[in-house]
Order: structure tokens, then C-alpha cells, then sequence
């Protein structure tokens, strides 16, 4: 038996489908959970699982799928993006954020929007990022991943006018802190109207996308 409440009508409500937290799930939670999504008729979405995990949840539901870098798993088929230029870009300071990168990625995909995901521009090597500029002229919301000293939204955000997520990355030495440093550094930006979630928040911050673009 599992305790879950599942918000199954929270895509009629607010426009998305629920995200299941599975770090502090078992695999048998996460399978009954699942099943439960699939009667709905509802894509299911799991967050934060490990490689044992998924394993023991794709013997018992092989139609489910492992997203390894973004550590999730997806019941259901994802919606396809419309045509055009991605609405939606994501970008990393450096190549330890990609599991971060691919859980927003996938996020917004699961709600049919494109991506155009931009790895390793980090502000240590900042023709990386300026040389991509035109690149980011399309795209109507950005998402800056960054660890270390979580410098790299604040930078962006003086050089662009779209609106930008800042998700501080749980990557770099000592008194980084786990994230701590970087997401503080953001916190503190001097870049007006950048916004800022949770440490390794990629779900989060694809969700504060999706709002931005649901109501322009």
C-alpha cells in the first residue's frame, strides 16, 4: 500500500502534469505510483532516481522509460514540440551541470516544449558565452545552470533582455558548500530581475519557464 496523493488534475489547473519525487521513494512506491499515472491516462514523471532503482522499476514496467542524465523516469509518450526555434534555452556553466540541464530539459519536454540546451559556456572562458549570443536571440525564456560561484546567470542577464532562471548547481570546492555559495551569489545579483530557484532545481526552474511562456 502507498500513502500518495497524486494531483492528477493539476494539468487542468495550472497546465502541467505532476512530478513525482523518487530519491526517498522505493522502487516498489515508485511502480505503484507509476501504474496509478497509466490508469489515469496521465504521463508519468519521476525525479531523482537512482541507476538500482530505475532498474528494479523497468523489470517490473518495461514500457517505462530511463532518462539516465537527468536521473528520471517518463511512463507515457511525451508530447512533440510544435515547429519552429526552441522557445526554451538551456544553458551550463560547465559539463558537471548536465544532470541538472537534462532534468529541466526533460521537464518541459514532457509538456511538449523544444529546447536548445547550450553546454559549457561558463563565465571562466567568457567568449565561450559571447560567442553564443546570437545563438540565445530566438529563445523567449533562458535557464543558466551554474555551480562554483554561480556567476554565470548574473552575466547573462546583463547582456540579454529575456527573462532568466538561475539554478545554482551543487558542483565546486570546498566553500561552494554544496550549491550554498552559488546560489547565494545569485541571490545577491546585481542583474535586475533575474530569477532564482533551488539548488540542482532543474524541475523547478523548467516549471517557472513553462508559466512564463503559458502567459505571455
Amino acid at each position: 500500500m502507498i500513502d500518495a496523493r497524486l494531483d492528477l488534475k493539476r494539468r487542468e489547473r495550472l497546465g502541467m502534469v505532476e512530478a513525482v519525487w523518487g530519491e526517498h521513494k522505493t522502487a516498489e512506491q515508485i511502480i505503484t505510483i507509476l501504474e496509478r499515472f497509466s490508469a489515469a491516462d496521465e504521463l508519468g514523471l519521476v525525479t531523482r532516481v537512482s541507476p538500482e532503482k530505475a532498474d528494479a522499476v523497468l523489470a517490473a514496467l518495461p514500457a517505462v522509460k530511463a532518462h539516465a542524465h537527468a536521473r528520471c523516469l517518463t511512463l507515457g509518450e511525451l508530447p512533440a514540440p510544435p515547429p519552429g526555434p526552441p522557445p526554451v534555452a538551456v544553458l551550463s556553466g560547465g559539463s558537471s551541470d548536465r544532470s541538472v540541464v537534462a532534468e529541466a530539459t526533460l521537464a518541459l519536454s514532457c509538456h511538449g516544449i523544444a529546447v536548445d540546451p547550450l553546454m559549457d559556456v561558463g563565465v571562466a572562458g567568457l567568449h565561450r558565452l559571447l560567442d553564443q549570443l546570437p545563438r540565445l536571440e530566438s529563445a523567449v525564456v533562458l535557464i543558466a545552470c551554474a555551480g562554483m560561484e554561480g556567476a554565470l546567470p548574473t552575466v547573462l542577464a546583463g547582456l540579454v533582455p529575456q527573462p532568466i532562471i538561475g539554478v545554482p548547481v551543487s558542483v565546486g570546492y570546498g566553500i561552494s558548500q554544496g550549491g550554498r555559495t552559488a546560489l547565494e551569489g545569485m541571490l545577491a545579483s546585481c542583474a535586475p530581475g533575474l530569477t532564482v530557484v533551488n539548488i540542482d532545481n532543474g524541475y523547478g526552474a523548467a516549471m517557472a519557464a513553462l508559466r512564463m511562456l503559458r502567459n505571455r
